[in-house]
């Protein structure tokens, strides 16, 4: 299979896996090393205000083990509540990653479902694409919202597939739809995916990528699993660029040919 079918654009940089992963939640260091690199991704995402990559001196360096000579970082904004919270978070990620503009932001509505807040999303998007930031955002699964991120300037809009580390897989496949029919940017599956069949079925929709972390950390074998994430992220893409057959309900249909049947 060509690289092409398995690579993904984002903000004019081509990366070679549509397979996104989050750096925390792992027992150590070494695992998420050797989960990531097993899952095949490019981009890590990291969570600024929980993982260090350089803002506490004295304490492990997460990029120590992810160099970004080797790696995307991809800074997010996990835990912030407010659009204030979430530009001062990012600004932060930028200098300590010597300008990079590559951003997640991510607003969120409140600790127990941590569903996104939208006018807060909205408002740190317009803040944060003046700023000069490239800005991958964690959305509701809102068409009508997912536009207006796209024509503020994001450079991907990322909807849940469910709650944030609900492992509950694709619960509105029609609204997911009704986003990647009308975006004219990269839409990635983020949050909610549980197992390969649900990565499977987000890039057989026609999503360009996914964006993961909970099922892969805490699978009962993190390494495994994100070797099966890798499977399945290509196997969904494949079989989306293929075209299923159509359904074809209360008809069967032979699969081998019927003329020429011995005593027909």
């Amino acid at each position: 299979m060509p690289d092409s079918v398995h690579s993904l654009t984002v903000a004019g940089t081509t990366y070679r896996s549509r397979l996104l992963v989050g750096t925390g939640k792992y027992k150590d260091f070494a695992e998420t090393r050797a989960a990531i690199d097993a899952s095949g991704a490019q981009i890590v995402t990291v969570a600024i205000r929980r993982t260090n990559i350089g803002q506490n001196a004295d304490q492990p360096n997460l990029l120590d083990v992810l160099p970004p000579t080797q790696f995307t970082i991809l800074p997010n904004t996990a835990g912030c509540y407010t659009a204030s919270d979430a530009v001062r978070t990012l600004r932060l990620a930028r200098e300590l990653l010597d300008g990079h503009a590559l951003c997640k932001l991510e607003v969120l509505g409140d600790p127990h479902s941590l569903f996104p807040n939208m006018p807060e999303t909205l408002a740190a998007a317009r803040t944060l694409v003046t700023e000069g930031f490239q800005v991958m955002v964690y959305c509701s699964d809102d068409p009508i919202q997912a536009k207006m991120l796209e024509e503020i300037g994001c450079v991907a809009v990322m909807p849940l597939a469910s709650l944030i580390g609900s492992g509950m897989g694709i619960v509105n496949p029609w609204n997911l739809r009704l986003i990647i029919d009308q975006a004219k940017v990269p839409v990635l599956v983020d949050a909610g995916v549980g197992t390969a069949s649900d990565a499977a079925i987000a890039m057989e929709l026609g999503c360009d990528g996914v964006l993961m972390n909970t099922a892969i950390a805490h699978a009962g074998n993190p390494v495994m699993m994100a070797a099966a994430m890798k499977k399945a992220v290509e196997a969904g893409r494949e079989a989306f660029l293929a075209g299923r057959m159509p359904r074809k309900y209360y008809s069967a249909d032979p699969s081998s040919p019927t003329g020429g049947l011995i005593g027909s």
